[in-house]
């Protein structure tokens, strides 16, 4: 079985889309009408420095998507299986879908995108090596109970959004120990509670559309779970506010059986993340890798580890072709029982047992 994702918001880059806007002339023409600018040179050349504002950002990521997937239809007469966007990339899901035409869907990411940005001062950060039940622990008896848990990216990168204050006043407490903290360049609180007057006037926005049946299933953000048809306007009006459940999308998808994503639009986030859903989340014991597993304990590993190799060191994976592999940090007991490295050029933890030096 195979899965199209979408990427979302923080995937832009100057240069994104290259040759899909000539290729797609007409559809980039109909686009440029509906925004009121080019959104070819928003890409490409970015002269007025607008593309990193949610207002540009949202309708420039959901054409590139768009003119990704048409590209994708011309090259292979395989249909996905399954669909599956993160935020604002839902929207290029229920596209590919066949909900609604491009037009329409760029209407709807152009107000969306409208909303946020004018949606209260707001800030959001990643908080990475703690789970949920953590660092809604660590922020209740810190009283932070203002900051939401909004994006589910993986069991160990979990993001954070609130008032700018109170994203400040929590970075301290996770930048001690196995704990790191990377703020994110956005401008509101997105998806928690803050978003409520945009989802308000979202929801309105919505009723003005007409949806069709998906004629592939689309996984939806909120739940995790395939769309029911007649629930499409809510959800995605209710995505504004709700948490992105990510990791759990994936692994729903990853439970139906031997399954294949390819992420279409701009870059690799997205790659990267359902390669790590997949390293961290629990397998049946028939596809567990086959690597030897020491009778150590993971503290015991990770003393070894540390006493052997220096941060900085080169290391290959036992178990999947990653390059350029380098760890970032010293290695550390995650969770209580996984002895695990952060790694540069990954951007994420690697077990002991899975990794070798090659210094």
């Amino acid at each position: 079985m195979k899965t199209y994702v979408f990427p979302g918001q923080g995937s832009q880059k100057k240069t994104m889309g290259g040759s899909l806007f000539d290729e797609f002339e007409s559809l980039t023409r109909a686009a440029d009408s509906i925004l009121g600018y080019s959104v070819k040179e928003l890409c490409l050349e970015d002269p007025d420095n607008r593309l990193n504002r949610t207002e540009f950002t949202q309708p420039a990521l959901y054409v590139v998507n768009a003119l990704s997937y048409y590209k994708k239809l011309q090259e292979s007469e395989r249909a996905p299986d399954f669909l599956a966007g993160h935020s604002l990339g839902e929207f290029n899901a229920l596209l590919a879908a066949e909900c609604f035409s491009f037009e329409t869907g760029l209407r709807l990411v152009r107000k969306r995108g409208e909303l946020m940005a004018r949606a209260p001062e707001g800030a959001m950060a990643a908080v990475l090596n703690a789970s949920a039940q953590e660092i809604r622990t660590i922020l209740d008896d810190n009283g932070l109970t203002s900051i939401d848990l909004a994006n589910f990216n993986s069991a160990s990168q979990i993001v954070i959004s609130g008032p700018p204050d109170d994203i400040k006043a929590a970075r301290p407490l996770f930048q001690t120990g196995k704990h790191l903290f990377a703020p994110l360049n956005t401008s509101g609180a997105f998806h928690s509670r803050y978003m409520e007057p945009a989802r308000q006037e979202f929801t309105r926005f919505l009723e003005t559309v007409t949806f069709s049946p998906q004629k592939v299933p689309v996984i939806s953000n909120v739940t995790a779970r395939p769309y029911e048809d007649h629930r499409v306007k809510e959800l995605l009006a209710e995505q504004l506010t709700s948490a992105v459940r990510w990791s759990e999308s994936v692994e729903h998808l990853l439970g139906l059986g031997e399954m294949e994503f390819e992420e279409l639009g701009h870059g690799n986030v997205l790659t990267k993340l359902v390669n790590k859903i997949r390293r961290e989340s629990p397998q049946p014991p028939q596809q567990q890798p086959v690597v030897a597993q020491p009778r150590l304990s993971a503290q015991e590993l990770v003393r070894q580890w540390n006493e052997r190799h220096p941060v900085g060191t080169r290391v290959r994976s036992k178990i999947g072709e990653y390059q350029d592999l380098e760890t970032a940090t010293p290695a550390t007991v995650l969770f209580g029982h996984r002895a695990a490295v952060y790694m540069i050029g990954y951007r994420g933890y690697f077990d002991l047992t899975e990794i070798e030096s090659v210094n």
